[in-house]
């Protein structure tokens, strides 16, 4: 997907000015509050966000992964979690619009692209994060359905989301990725929110533990389809590059407000009579801090223009997502 670069400026210029102006002056109280920005989602949902990627035919934006990343640091800039409300529908999004059958697509993208209808994706378990090949979640198949038994963890928009990507091994012992549909709450089915889990900071964005107790999934929600049987780990692992630019976009949107918020204090900070961005000592600090997050956002539009041109990024989005996250 490519976009006029002047549009893709104006749009980022878009998001800029409202992070300025509605996102950085209610971040903090938000994020101590630990309170979901259901007006800041509905912002993002007009703006076109949750459909950013995704093709035109399906009521998406279009965009290239270089613009997208452009979007996540500006977000991130303002407040972080936003960044991660995106990141998770967007995997789901990105799975469904690269694997999914045509009726997956036609049934599931319109609604996810305009925001009614969100999405989790659910990995990690209590013994298998980033060790994937432990996952024990398990589905059996009976008849045209699938009996799911396990327990997820970091399940990032699991309560109000309505769609979830489910990896669980299935009898073949290979993991298969499964469309789950669910009413948005606590439960539904054999689908319970066992709880809330409660984090240092990234606050806003719901982190929640599942469990599946004989949970069962219609066989139409196979993702791929017949041809989807035993390849999930491999879908999820392709949309996860599109995942890091985004993690390590977020970094580079943090390192600028925390640039931007030390740029503004060294000129505003006096001491010996004269602002302290005038002492060499921190005018070197200063450069260091530009060099390195220049760095970074170098490294991260890198990784995002690869993915455009169609190659596999894991190791440029993993060297992004590293260095802009020790940037920060």
């Amino acid at each position: 997907m490519s976009i006029d670069p002047e549009l893709a400026d104006e749009l980022v210029a878009t998001i800029a000015a409202w992070v300025d102006r509605e996102v950085v002056p209610a971040a903090s109280e938000l994020e101590h509050a630990d309170e979901f920005p259901e007006a800041m989602f509905a912002r993002m949902c007009d703006f076109g966000l949750f459909g950013a990627t995704v093709e035109v035919a399906y009521g998406g934006l279009g965009l290239d992964a270089v613009t997208y990343a452009r979007i996540v640091e500006e977000l991130s800039r303002g407040w972080m979690s936003l960044a991660g409300i995106l990141n998770s529908h967007k995997l789901a999004v990105a799975m469904i619009g690269r694997f999914g059958t045509d009726a997956q697509r036609q049934e599931f993208l319109p609604r996810m692209v305009d925001g009614s209808l969100r999405a989790a994706f659910s990995l990690s378990e209590p013994d298998a994060g980033s060790d994937t090949q432990n996952i024990r979640c398990r589905a059996v198949p009976d008849g045209e359905e699938w009996i799911v038994n396990g327990t997820k963890m970091w399940v990032t928009n699991g309560m109000r989301a309505g769609v979830v990507m489910l990896l669980a091994r299935t009898p073949d012992d290979r993991i298969t990725c499964f469309i789950v549909e669910k009413t948005p709450g606590p439960a539904d089915g054999g689908l319970t929110i066992s709880r809330k889990i409660d984090k240092l900071g990234y606050k806003g964005v719901e982190t929640v533990e599942m469990s599946y107790v004989d949970h069962r999934v219609p066989d139409a929600n196979m993702l791929g389809g017949p041809d989807g049987l035993g390849n999930g780990l491999r879908y999820a692992l392709a949309a996860l590059e599109l995942g890091r630019v985004n993690i390590a976009a977020r970094a580079v949107g943090v390192g600028q407000a925390a640039f931007d918020a030390a740029m503004a204090y060294a000129q505003e900070r006096h001491t010996f009579g004269k602002p302290i961005f005038e002492h060499q000592a921190v005018r070197f600090m200063l450069a260091e801090m530009a060099t390195k997050l220049h760095a970074a956002r170098l490294l991260t539009y890198d990784a995002a223009r690869r993915y455009d041109e169609g190659h596999r990024i894991d190791l440029e989005a993993g060297m992004a997502k590293l260095f802009a996250s020790e940037t920060a």
